[in-house]
């Protein structure tokens, strides 16, 4: 049996929304890229955690299709549930740490994988853009890009005060036809900006930014668990 716990990421201020995250404390029952992949297509997260190592920080990360190098809100999550310092991923090492009701971390823009940053004239127009269907990016409302379909489409929702409106579109294969709340963006867009930003995406989630000296940026949010689950080994 494989034990995780359910998170939501960067809930709202009344602990709704928030980006679903499965977490398995230990990985080692499942050391295989190739369960770990299995796993997180079955439980269908938009991301699932793996930990290695919990006293250091040592993490693992997969969406329901394929392994990544570093993703923003896994890494959110698994700081405040670990409540350790640092998280160690294969793109490096990730600085955390909790500031009241809010689960930081920091992180580089490179390590992020890339996606188009589509800047909208009002939030309005971010609001009503359809989930495209596969195939139909175009069609409906989201044009094709270079990143592979990865869109983050935002506006500003008051700019003098670094309110933002977004939501975002993985693309092609990515398992999720829309993400509720996707920290890597969101440091992207702090990283062209220059500026510390209060995002709302999705539904509801709240994401805050922050930019730090030597290309570092800040990204905090609400965590809360929503309980623990079992699935059967995958054989």
């Amino acid at each position: 049996m494989t034990d995780y716990d359910v998170l939501r990421v960067f809930c709202a201020a009344n602990g709704g929304y928030g980006n679903e995250l499965g977490v398995v404390r230990d990985g080692s029952p499942l050391p295989a890229r190739e369960d770990r992949q299995a796993l997180a297509a079955e439980l269908g997260f938009s991301e699932t955690v793996f930990v290695d190592d919990p006293e250091r920080g040592v993490v693992d990360i997969y969406t329901p299709t394929l392994r990544l190098p570093f993703a923003g809100h896994p890494c959110v999550g698994t700081a405040w549930l670990l409540d350790v310092p640092e998280l160690v991923t294969p793109a490096g090492v990730v600085g955390a740490r909790l500031d009241g009701e809010f689960s930081w971390i920091e992180a580089r823009p490179e390590w992020a994988a890339p996606r188009t940053l589509r800047q909208y004239a009002t939030a309005a127009e971010v609001d009503a853009l359809p989930v495209p269907e596969p195939g139909e990016r175009s069609e409906r409302g989201v044009a094709p890009d270079e990143a592979g379909g990865r869109v983050y489409a935002w506006a500003w929702e008051d700019e003098s005060a670094g309110r933002v409106r977004a939501r975002a579109f993985p693309g092609r294969g990515a398992g999720v036809d829309e993400d509720e709340a996707t920290a890597a963006a969101a440091l992207l867009l702090t990283d062209r900006l220059g500026r510390a930003l209060n995002i709302t995406q999705g539904r509801g989630s709240q994401i805050l930014t922050a930019p730090q000296p030597y290309g570092w940026v800040e990204i905090g949010g609400r965590v809360v668990l929503e309980g623990a689950e079992r699935r059967p080994d995958l054989s």
